[in-house]
Parts: C-alpha cells; sequence; structure tokens
C-alpha cells in the first residue's frame, strides 16, 4: 500500500486556514506560532501559564497589568476567553491570541484567562466543551479567594465576569454561559458574554446566508470530522432554533460581532433576533464591521475596523450596571 499517497489526499480543502486529510491529519496554513507567557513591552501586561487539569494536562494562560500586578488590593474585572480554529487547529499559546489578549487586557484594564482546550480528531467535540467547563469550574473555586493561583485570588472580581471567544471558541463561550445558567458557578456573577463572529449553522440556509450547495458540504464535513457525534447542523451545539435551554442563557448582556463578508455572518444576526423572540429578558447588541471577513480582527489588528472593534469590547466590559 501507498501510504505516502493515502496521507496526502485532501478530505476537506478550507484554505487559507487549514487543509484535513483522509489520514485524520491536520494541517494549520496560517502559520501562527506557540509563544510563551511573558511580559509584554508594548503594553505592560505579564502573563503566565497555570495548569486547571492535572489529569488531562491542561492549562490556561492568565493575563494581568504590571501596574495591578503591584497593587495587591486592586480587584478587576475578569475574562474568560476560548480561542476559535473550528474545534482543530489554533492554541491559546498561539501569538495570534497572546497578541490579541495583551492588547486586550492592556485597554481594558482587566485580567483575563485564556483557556487551552483539546481539539478533534484526537478529542472532538464535546472534548472542548467539557474541558471549557473544568477550567471555568477551576476560575471559580478561586471566588473567595483561596483558590490555587494568586493572580486570581488577589486581583479577579467574581462580581464582574465575563465570556468570550471568538468562532468556534464563541460556541465554546455561548454554551458555557447556558450551562452556567443551568448549573450556576458558585461565587460567580457573569455580567456579559461577547460572542465574536460565533461558529452557528443550519441545515437549511437563513435569509442572507449562502446556498452554494460546495460550500455547505465543505462545511459539514467539517462538523463530520470535529464532532462526530452530532446530529447534524440542526443540533442544539450548532442551530441555536433548536436548544429548548437557550432562554436559561446565565447572562443578561450579550455583545455580538459579525463581518461583512463573513460566511457567518447571518447566524450572528439570527441569535439575536432569537434572543429577542423567545422572551430572553436581556439586552443583546450586534456589531458589524464593513468588508471584513472571519475574524479579521486577529490577523489585522492595527486596521480601523480592528481598532474599532477593540474599543467595543472594552466599552462593553467597562460599561457599569
Amino acid at each position: 500500500m501507498d501510504t505516502t499517497k493515502s496521507s496526502s489526499e485532501i478530505y476537506i480543502d478550507f484554505s487559507p486556514d487549514l487543509i484535513v486529510y483522509k489520514d485524520g491529519r491536520v494541517e494549520q496554513l496560517n502559520g501562527s506560532v506557540f509563544v510563551p507567557p511573558s511580559l509584554d513591552p508594548k503594553t505592560n501586561v505579564e502573563s503566565k501559564d497555570t495548569p486547571y487539569s492535572l489529569e488531562n494536562n491542561l492549562t490556561l494562560r492568565l493575563y494581568l497589568p504590571k501596574n495591578s500586578h503591584q497593587n495587591n488590593n486592586q480587584k478587576l474585572s475578569l475574562l474568560v476567553y476560548f480561542h476559535g480554529g473550528g474545534f482543530c487547529i489554533e492554541s491559546a499559546f498561539s501569538s495570534l491570541y497572546h497578541s490579541f489578549l495583551n492588547s486586550l487586557v492592556s485597554k481594558a484594564n482587566i485580567i483575563a484567562a485564556s483557556v487551552e482546550y483539546r481539539q478533534a480528531p484526537e478529542n472532538p467535540v464535546p472534548f472542548p466543551h467539557d474541558d471549557s467547563w473544568t477550567a471555568l469550574k477551576w476560575v471559580a473555586s478561586h471566588s473567595n479567594g483561596k483558590g490555587p493561583d494568586d493572580w486570581l485570588n488577589r486581583h479577579a472580581d467574581f462580581q464582574r465576569v465575563f465570556f468570550s471567544g471568538d468562532s468556534a471558541g464563541a460556541n465554546i463561550a455561548h454554551h458555557m454561559g447556558l450551562r452556567h445558567g443551568l448549573d450556576k458557578l458558585e461565587g460567580v456573577d457573569l455580567n456579559g458574554i461577547v460572542l465574536c463572529h460565533p461558529y452557528y449553522w443550519g441545515e437549511k440556509p437563513i435569509a442572507g446566508e449562502t446556498d452554494d450547495v460546495n460550500l455547505r458540504e465543505k462545511i459539514d464535513k467539517l462538523r463530520r470530522f470535529t464532532c462526530p457525534k452530532t446530529k447534524g447542523f440542526d443540533d442544539p451545539l450548532f442551530n441555536l432554533a433548536f436548544d429548548p435551554n437557550l432562554g436559561c442563557l446565565g447572562s443578561k448582556r450579550v455583545l455580538i460581532f459579525v463581518a461583512e463578508l463573513d460566511f457567518l455572518r447571518a447566524r450572528g444576526w439570527y441569535f439575536a433576533e432569537i434572543l429577542k423572540k423567545i422572551g430572553w429578558g436581556g439586552d443583546v447588541e450586534v456589531m458589524e464591521a464593513k468588508g471584513e471577513g472571519h475574524c479579521f480582527f486577529l490577523t489585522n489588528p492595527t486596521s480601523e475596523n480592528s481598532v474599532a472593534f477593540l474599543k467595543k469590547f472594552v466599552d462593553f466590559m467597562n460599561q457599569q450596571d
């Protein structure tokens, strides 16, 4: 048997982001590299890695403004962030996310935890969601000031907690909000959820969504690869219209970012419409970036739209109740 040929046969070509081969190998194409925690000279934000699941060898990266680190009595809003990557690529430790979190933490003057979770194909959905919930429970264990990490004990204000993520990470952030609504994290007041270009979908196109058969088949192939136990794109994991627990979202404020040229754009608007229709009772807002594609704020952080994105994100977290 020619194993070289079988290992090079393409199953899904999602260029310019990733290629999935028929042997299960995933190739990330955007060249993002892992970087260690550090004191970032541009933002004066310090970071460190700390384990949250010894059993599964999982860690998260904490970010703290250096000035706050020197003031033991200063409490800051806490952001828990979940990286994107289609449940199969990227990392909390990649240069893209490290740079983004440094900027966000500096601008908002917050403490943040960026969660690393297991991914497909070795660990398909629901592993990313289950690991993320484990991370949240570990973070919440600091709400009484007696957890294993000093930064969270001293600086995290658990009455001002936010969940966020981009793409697949936004899907995780949303479902963590649902879990918190159904099974409250002790000592945690979830002030808001920020969903950046969220990964939602459905079996049939909605208004404003592509009906391109080839693209939709490619997207479904990726679902079957990363989420083999789901029942299709009308599974509540992806199609919120089929989630009976949607009204249990554990926050009364949601901010959704979408991009005009992103194939996921229509689903972000659709989610906002559904939340309003079901009588959820909270405030939902959508901000659309014109002329931009999926997760542009990560790859082009200095553009005018990226600066506006970051400002809106910061303003949402700093808004007083």
